[in-house]
């Protein structure tokens, strides 16, 4: 299969815009670089900074709950430590996260926004190295291109793949391919992993990125297309490598069988 990978995107905040790299390292048994290393709390959520444990993503400001997040436009500056925030009809927030001041500034920020769909205290935390996956062993996220086209030609309306959220987006293999891959061995780059499960998607994908409303529902569309609720793969470092924008996504060698057609 000759397949690219064609994007890769980094979560700073959980929950929050998604940015553009053109290439990462990948190392063994790790998650993708930078993503998801910031969470704001909606509320007390137990995490604990100083022994971080997976929580779940309920706990936190994020587009299943509440999608009006997506109307927030953050970008972190890795050189300066600096996060900017934007939204329309509202002055727009800068500050460094690291810092206390910084940390309470945007959380009153996002509490103005966010208003009375917030259902407790805002509260941003970090845990050093610890990401706050979806997935406590959904260390990188890889989405099939071709598989989010024929979701869209199913629903007869493209479907912007950054719905999905993920950290590889890859163009060149079959559509829906991916679901079969459990266990199996790829490579995107020079990076070796292997593939842990398909994601099961949730009603964060019934939001819009770019307008932050809840314009379609993912879910209802993919069971009834294709009698589940997968899009994407997790997968697991297991040599580390460099990874680019342009880099080949080597497939697994298997052997496709008509009967495992997918609808």
């Amino acid at each position: 299969m000759n397949a690219r990978i064609a994007a890769l995107f980094r979560h700073p905040i959980k929950g929050f815009t998604p940015e553009k790299l053109n290439h990462v390292r990948l190392e063994a048994g790790g998650a993708f670089p930078g993503d998801r290393l910031w969470a704001v709390e909606d509320g007390p959520s137990g995490f604990d900074p100083a022994d971080p444990k997976w929580v779940p993503k309920q706990r936190f400001t994020v587009l299943a709950k509440i999608a009006e997040v997506a109307r927030a436009r953050t970008a972190l500056d890795d050189a300066t430590g600096v996060l900017t925030a934007q939204v329309d009809r509202q002055p727009a927030f800068r500050g460094r996260l690291a810092e206390p001041q910084g940390r309470a500034g945007f959380e009153a920020w996002l509490a103005d926004l966010l208003g009375d769909l917030a259902t407790g205290p805002l509260k941003v935390v970090h845990g050093g190295g610890h990401h706050f996956l979806d997935h406590p062993l959904g260390h990188v996220s890889i989405i099939n291109l071709a598989s989010v086209r024929d979701l869209g030609e199913k629903l007869g309306r493209p479907v912007d793949p950054l719905r999905f959220r993920g950290n590889l987006y890859v163009d060149g293999w079959p559509a829906w391919a991916e679901n079969k891959w459990a266990g199996k061995r790829l490579m995107v780059g020079w990076a070796q992993a292997e593939v842990f499960k398909p994601i099961v998607r949730c009603a964060a994908t019934h939001v819009d990125p770019t307008s932050a409303e809840r314009d379609l529902d993912v879910c209802k569309a993919l069971f009834d297309n294709y009698g589940d609720l997968n899009c994407g793969i997790y997968v697991r470092v297991t040599a580390g490598g460099p990874v680019g924008r342009g880099d080949a996504a080597t497939a697994p060698a298997v052997e496709a069988e008509p009967s495992e057609a997918r609808a």
